[in-house]
């Protein structure tokens, strides 16, 4: 997987043995990141800005990585650690509010994030520098089927919490405090109906001016935030 940009660099040299090439611009001087190429003896190329420009979709800032694939978790393996909070991606399709969501689970210290795989942006580039490299600090999950894997949670004693506006209640009004999954709708059509009938609450985020929804992401760190306050 290609990768780039100063900050996402920074990240995935905290773990070296995953890169696999390093390619800098004519004149890049990041002592950083120099450093620490060096440190770990990883061999770079320099290529003219131009060809770099070719290489990336996107602002590089002068360095391209070459990184092993994300290697998804198995649920089975993330439940031996006893989780307490998972968000569950309903279908998300934008990679930028993928990667925004990841940085934000990182952040709040969310055990799992689960992702169906098919109709969703999988781990790319994009993903990648919008979490800003936090994915080696999360652990996705890829399942075939939502419904049937909410059907398997229930079993360890998992309450699940959707969004949408309708028929729902203030998301401050649900109790937390048990185990959790957080289901976070597609962009345009929300949680789907079969998801939907799985849930045991729906939260809805109340809007006070003319916006009727917000986007996926800044509702996300909405209610994973609001799951961590009331777990204090």
């Amino acid at each position: 997987m290609l990768v780039y940009g100063r900050n996402v660099a920074l990240e995935c040299l905290k773990k070296p043995k995953n890169i696999q090439k390093v390619i800098l611009q004519t004149g890049f001087d990041d002592k950083r990141i120099i450093s620490l190429l060096e440190k770990n003896k990883i061999s770079v190329q320099i290529k003219s800005k131009r060809e770099i420009d070719h290489l990336a979709d996107g602002v590089h800032q002068g360095i391209l990585l070459y990184v092993r694939d994300y290697q998804y978790y198995n649920l089975s393996d993330v439940l031996k650690d006893n989780p307490a909070f998972i968000v569950m991606l309903d279908h998300i399709e934008d990679p930028h509010n993928f990667g925004a969501i990841v940085r934000t689970c990182e952040a709040a210290g969310v055990d799992a994030i689960i992702i169906p795989k098919d109709r969703q942006v999988q781990v790319n580039a994009t993903v990648m520098k919008t979490s800003v490299g936090t994915l080696d600090q999360v652990k996705i999950v890829q399942v075939s089927n939502l419904v049937s894997t909410l059907e398997f949670l229930k079993k360890y004693n998992f309450w699940v919490v959707g969004t949408a506006l309708e028929d729902s209640v203030d998301y401050r009004d649900i109790d937390y405090t048990g185990n959790i999954v957080l289901v976070i709708g597609n962009e345009g059509s929300g949680i789907s109906k079969l998801v939907r009938k799985k849930c045991d609450f729906i939260a809805k985020i109340p809007m006070y001016g003319t916006t009727n929804s917000l986007n996926a992401s800044v509702a996300s760190g909405i209610m994973i935030y609001e799951v961590v306050r009331t777990r204090k």
